[in-house]
């Protein structure tokens, strides 16, 4: 082969290995623009599970001292001055020692 041949031939070799590198350059930004856009919609997703995950504990926390409040509730139905309260506001029942003064009705 003449020098010629050989020159051209390591051009060509020359060109075919920068075209490779420029299109694994452009392989691997690709890929990196990606992974970041894909990373901060997994930033932007996990904010508002936080959140979620906030207005959930505090549903909690809220419904857990309402079912306290109905506990006590609860044990304060079942005592003696409960079922006395009911028996005079709803029933009209007096103790047999009670006097019930009932106002007069005007005309």
């Amino acid at each position: 082969m003449s020098v010629r041949g050989k020159t051209r031939r390591k051009r060509k070799d020359k060109w075919g290995n920068r075209m490779a590198l420029v299109g694994i350059t452009f392989v691997v930004f690709s890929l990196a623009v990606t992974v970041t856009i894909k990373g901060t919609s997994l930033k932007e997703r996990e904010r508002e599970y936080r959140i979620r995950l906030e207005n959930l504990q505090a549903q909690v926390d809220k419904e857990e001292e309402r079912a306290k409040k109905l506990e006590d509730y609860r044990v304060y139905v079942q005592t003696k001055q409960y079922i006395e309260e009911v028996a005079k506001q709803k029933l009209g029942l007096v103790k047999p020692d009670e006097i019930l003064l009932k106002p007069s009705q005007r005309q």
